[in-house]
Protein backbone atom coordinates (compact mmCIF):
# COMPACT_ATOMS: atom_id res chain seq x y z
CA UNK A 1 0.00 0.00 0.00
CA UNK A 2 1.27 3.46 -0.91
CA UNK A 3 0.88 5.84 2.05
CA UNK A 4 2.15 9.20 3.23
CA UNK A 5 1.85 10.82 6.65
CA UNK A 6 1.71 14.56 7.24
CA UNK A 7 1.48 16.72 10.33
CA UNK A 8 0.36 20.30 10.72
CA UNK A 9 0.20 22.93 13.43
CA UNK A 10 -1.53 26.29 13.61
CA UNK A 11 -2.02 28.99 16.22
CA UNK A 12 -3.93 32.25 16.42
CA UNK A 13 -4.00 34.89 19.11
CA UNK A 14 -7.33 35.92 20.57
CA UNK A 15 -8.60 39.41 19.83
CA UNK A 16 -11.85 41.27 19.70
CA UNK A 17 -14.91 39.32 18.68
CA UNK A 18 -17.75 37.15 19.86
CA UNK A 19 -16.94 33.77 18.29
CA UNK A 20 -14.27 31.45 16.95
CA UNK A 21 -14.51 29.08 14.01
CA UNK A 22 -13.18 25.57 14.59
CA UNK A 23 -13.49 22.79 12.06
CA UNK A 24 -15.94 24.94 10.12
CA UNK A 25 -18.23 25.38 13.14
CA UNK A 26 -18.95 28.87 14.51
CA UNK A 27 -18.67 28.72 18.31
CA UNK A 28 -19.82 31.55 20.55
CA UNK A 29 -16.93 32.86 22.63
CA UNK A 30 -16.06 36.08 24.44
CA UNK A 31 -13.11 36.60 22.07
CA UNK A 32 -12.41 36.26 18.37
CA UNK A 33 -9.10 35.43 16.70
CA UNK A 34 -6.62 37.66 14.96
CA UNK A 35 -6.34 36.28 11.44
CA UNK A 36 -6.48 37.24 7.78
CA UNK A 37 -9.05 34.53 7.02
CA UNK A 38 -11.59 33.17 9.52
CA UNK A 39 -8.68 31.89 11.65
CA UNK A 40 -9.88 28.29 11.83
CA UNK A 41 -6.87 26.62 13.49
CA UNK A 42 -8.36 23.14 13.01
CA UNK A 43 -8.62 23.47 9.24
CA UNK A 44 -5.33 25.35 8.90
CA UNK A 45 -3.46 22.59 10.75
CA UNK A 46 -5.26 19.95 8.68
CA UNK A 47 -4.37 21.70 5.41
CA UNK A 48 -0.72 21.92 6.44
CA UNK A 49 -0.72 18.21 7.28
CA UNK A 50 -2.21 17.31 3.88
CA UNK A 51 0.18 19.56 1.98
CA UNK A 52 3.16 18.43 4.02
CA UNK A 53 2.50 14.75 3.35
CA UNK A 54 3.13 15.39 -0.34
CA UNK A 55 5.86 18.04 0.12
CA UNK A 56 3.60 20.70 -1.39
CA UNK A 57 4.61 23.48 0.98
CA UNK A 58 2.28 25.01 3.51
CA UNK A 59 -1.04 26.80 3.68
CA UNK A 60 0.63 30.22 3.53
CA UNK A 61 2.16 29.40 0.15
CA UNK A 62 -1.18 28.37 -1.34
CA UNK A 63 -3.37 31.00 0.39
CA UNK A 64 -1.02 33.86 1.31
CA UNK A 65 -2.26 36.40 3.85
CA UNK A 66 -0.80 39.11 1.59
CA UNK A 67 -3.47 38.25 -1.03
CA UNK A 68 -6.64 40.28 -0.43
CA UNK A 69 -8.85 37.54 -1.91
CA UNK A 70 -8.34 35.50 1.28
CA UNK A 71 -9.37 38.35 3.64
CA UNK A 72 -12.08 36.89 5.90
CA UNK A 73 -12.18 33.70 3.80
CA UNK A 74 -14.01 30.59 4.96
CA UNK A 75 -11.22 28.09 5.65
CA UNK A 76 -13.39 25.25 4.39
CA UNK A 77 -12.57 26.55 0.89
CA UNK A 78 -8.88 26.02 1.74
CA UNK A 79 -9.59 22.47 2.86
CA UNK A 80 -11.57 21.61 -0.27
CA UNK A 81 -8.78 23.04 -2.46
CA UNK A 82 -6.10 21.09 -0.59
CA UNK A 83 -8.21 17.97 -1.05
CA UNK A 84 -8.35 18.69 -4.80
CA UNK A 85 -4.57 19.16 -4.91
CA UNK A 86 -3.87 15.80 -3.31
CA UNK A 87 -6.54 14.14 -5.47
CA UNK A 88 -4.94 15.52 -8.64
CA UNK A 89 -1.77 13.72 -7.59
CA UNK A 90 -3.52 10.38 -7.02
CA UNK A 91 -3.97 10.56 -3.24
CA UNK A 92 -6.88 10.67 -0.80
CA UNK A 93 -7.16 11.18 2.94
CA UNK A 94 -7.32 7.83 4.74
CA UNK A 95 -7.87 9.42 8.15
CA UNK A 96 -7.31 12.67 10.01
CA UNK A 97 -6.65 13.22 13.71
CA UNK A 98 -6.80 16.76 15.13
CA UNK A 99 -6.10 18.02 18.65
CA UNK A 100 -7.22 21.50 19.69
CA UNK A 101 -5.28 23.14 22.54
CA UNK A 102 -7.12 25.80 24.54
CA UNK A 103 -8.58 26.51 27.94
CA UNK A 104 -11.75 27.88 26.37
CA UNK A 105 -14.02 27.56 24.46
CA UNK A 106 -15.05 24.01 25.22
CA UNK A 107 -14.52 21.97 22.07
CA UNK A 108 -16.09 18.62 23.00
CA UNK A 109 -19.74 19.60 22.51
CA UNK A 110 -18.92 20.81 18.97
CA UNK A 111 -16.67 17.91 17.91
CA UNK A 112 -19.43 15.84 16.22
CA UNK A 113 -20.44 18.79 14.03
CA UNK A 114 -16.79 19.48 13.16
CA UNK A 115 -16.21 15.84 12.26
CA UNK A 116 -19.24 15.86 9.98
CA UNK A 117 -18.22 19.01 8.11
CA UNK A 118 -14.61 17.92 7.71
CA UNK A 119 -15.57 14.42 6.56
CA UNK A 120 -17.98 15.90 4.02
CA UNK A 121 -15.39 18.33 2.65
CA UNK A 122 -12.80 15.56 2.40
CA UNK A 123 -15.21 13.00 0.93
CA UNK A 124 -14.44 10.43 3.64
CA UNK A 125 -16.46 8.64 6.31
CA UNK A 126 -17.00 10.48 9.58
CA UNK A 127 -15.31 7.64 11.48
CA UNK A 128 -12.07 8.57 9.68
CA UNK A 129 -12.02 12.04 11.31
CA UNK A 130 -11.07 12.55 14.95
CA UNK A 131 -11.38 15.83 16.85
CA UNK A 132 -9.95 15.96 20.35
CA UNK A 133 -9.26 18.78 22.75
CA UNK A 134 -6.92 19.38 25.62
CA UNK A 135 -5.86 22.24 27.82
CA UNK A 136 -2.28 23.19 28.53
CA UNK A 137 -2.94 23.12 32.28
CA UNK A 138 -2.87 26.94 32.37
CA UNK A 139 0.72 26.97 31.02
CA UNK A 140 1.93 29.04 28.09
CA UNK A 141 -0.08 31.33 25.81
CA UNK A 142 -3.00 28.89 25.51
CA UNK A 143 -3.07 28.39 29.26
CA UNK A 144 -3.19 32.12 29.86
CA UNK A 145 -6.10 32.40 27.41
CA UNK A 146 -4.09 34.45 24.93
CA UNK A 147 -4.78 32.21 21.95
CA UNK A 148 -5.71 28.84 20.55
CA UNK A 149 -3.72 26.13 18.74
CA UNK A 150 -4.35 22.92 16.84
CA UNK A 151 -2.23 20.02 15.71
CA UNK A 152 -3.24 17.62 12.94
CA UNK A 153 -1.95 14.35 11.56
CA UNK A 154 -3.22 12.81 8.34
CA UNK A 155 -2.64 9.57 6.54
CA UNK A 156 -2.79 9.85 2.77
CA UNK A 157 -3.44 6.74 0.72
CA UNK A 158 -2.40 6.40 -2.90
CA UNK A 159 -5.20 5.51 -5.27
Amino acid sequence: MNIRIGQGFDVHAFGDGDHVVLGGVRIAHDRGVLAHSDGDVVIHALCDAMLGALALGDIGQHFPPSDPQWKGADSRAFLRRCNELIGERGWRVGNADVTVVCERPKVGPHAPAMRGLLAGDLGIDIDAVSIKATTSEKLGFTGRGEGIAAQAVVLLVGR
